[in-house]
């Protein structure tokens, strides 16, 4: 996909009326890379293999918006080479420290119905503004800022799986398996909670990117009630785990959520 995207620049050099006429390349693409696919892979593999490609395709279109598309339409680049990379790296490092637990929705693609819906609402709002006030999707100075959240928030939370390895699950656990250990160091010596945090600047800072001003306030109050509703239920079950264990690490370290305090015991 990237190496298309090179030579469809090289293409672009030749005068913008060129952009017009090359659009049709990427889908086509899209679609031979599919159809190789389909010969090559069945089942299981199949299923990861077109969610791999699907994700690649956005990546390249993102780089190829980002690259030569009007100015307007930069930020929307930007914001689907983090949504693609994001979704992607997800299974990869899930693949890599927690195999065991490696399914279809480790892509985290269905991640929730109200996930969608967000997404959907801020591809809206972008199209909205750019179409009524194009200019304000060319701060680039709030775009960066979310650049810098996005890039942080993806290195935090992978550094997170990276370190609770066979213990991290994208799924709420109800009961203690085996090997199941409470882990305290690393960056979970800073904070209860890495991979939220990492996940919840992530959130906001695509809608920075994207200058979405509706959806930033939307992205920070959703995020953070989900979020909070989380971590109360997440800290039931570890303090149901590791009893003890993990009361005195809940008064040691924050959730490194703003204003989110986790389930407390009652002693």
């Amino acid at each position: 996909m990237v190496s298309l995207l090179l030579i469809l620049r090289r293409i672009t050099r030749f005068g913008n009326c060129v952009i017009e006429h090359v659009w049709w390349i990427l889908p086509s693409y899209y679609v031979i890379i599919n159809v190789f696919l389909l010969i090559c892979f069945r089942g299981y593999a199949f299923q990861v293999a077109i969610r791999a490609a699907f994700l690649g395709f956005i990546f390249s279109l993102g780089l190829f918006l980002a690259d030569l598309a009007p100015p307007s339409y930069h930020v929307l680049g930007w914001y689907m080479c983090f949504m693609s990379f994001f979704h992607y790296s997800e299974f990869l490092m899930i693949a890599f420290t927690n195999p065991r637990t490696l399914s279809l929705d480790s892509f985290i693609l269905n991640h929730s119905i109200e996930y969608g819906i967000a997404a959907v609402a801020s591809w809206m709002e972008f199209l909205i503004e750019r179409w009524l006030f194009p200019n304000l999707k060319e701060v680039t100075s709030v775009s960066l800022i979310g650049v810098l959240l996005c890039v942080g928030g993806e290195f935090l939370r992978k550094l997170a799986m990276f370190t609770a390895k066979t213990n991290f699950n994208h799924v709420v656990q109800s009961v203690h398996e085996e090997g199941h250990q409470l882990v305290t160091h690393g960056v979970y010596n800073y904070c209860r909670h890495p991979s939220y945090v990492g996940w919840f600047y992530w959130s906001i800072g695509t809608q920075l990117i994207l200058v979405n001003p509706v959806c930033i306030v939307a992205y920070v109050v959703a995020s953070w009630k989900f979020f909070n509703e989380r971590v109360f239920i997440e800290e039931n079950m570890l303090l149901h785990f590791f009893g003890d264990d993990y009361y005195q690490y809940q008064k040691r370290v924050s959730t490194g959520l703003p204003f989110i305090q986790g389930y407390k015991l009652e002693l």
